[in-house]
């Protein structure tokens, strides 16, 4: 399900927790779905009971630098694509340039991202860090990395298709 509302989303997420769910937390684009998205998320699921996977905003992905023709397809539509995956539970759209305070409102279990980041790294300057692991653990949380699935990611894509 796509939340418009981030609080609303909140009080769902804190009624999971309190019910005993591990809830799961990743961010991305995600604006060509490809295998390794898929493979991405279904490891994220396997971390917990609730995936909640953030999407940014079309004006958070332009700030990003990836590249003049991104997003390709705009943020309602790549929130619904990811919302259909049976490993996705919940989507929110969040429009900052990270996810730091839809972490901090959420308090997810576990906070996920890919192979690119160091789930130890506590400089938050590095290129590698995870942005909210600070959060998460304060409240005693996981932050895990998954690998990439080498050979898919849009970028590459969109270099392709370009010929």
């Amino acid at each position: 399900m796509v939340h418009s509302s981030l609080e609303a989303l909140a009080e769902h997420v804190a009624s999971l927790k309190a019910a005993g769910k591990r809830v799961v937390f990743t961010n991305g684009v995600f604006d060509i779905l490809h295998v390794g998205h898929v493979t991405y998320l279904e490891a994220a699921k396997a971390k917990g009971d609730i995936l909640i996977v953030g999407v940014n905003d079309d004006a958070s992905v332009r700030r990003l630098n990836k590249g003049p023709e991104r997003p390709i397809n705009g943020e309602a539509a790549r929130a619904k694509v990811i919302s259909s995956l049976k490993s996705v539970d919940e989507v929110v759209i969040f429009g900052e340039d990270t996810p730091y305070e839809v972490i901090q409102l959420l308090k997810p279990n576990v906070l996920v991202k890919g192979g690119d980041y160091d789930p130890e790294e506590r400089n938050q300057d590095a290129k590698t860090y995870l942005v909210g692991s600070d959060l998460v653990r304060a409240e005693k949380g996981e932050v895990a990395v998954i690998p990439l699935v080498e050979g898919f990611s849009t970028t590459s894509i969109v270099r392709k298709l370009k010929g």
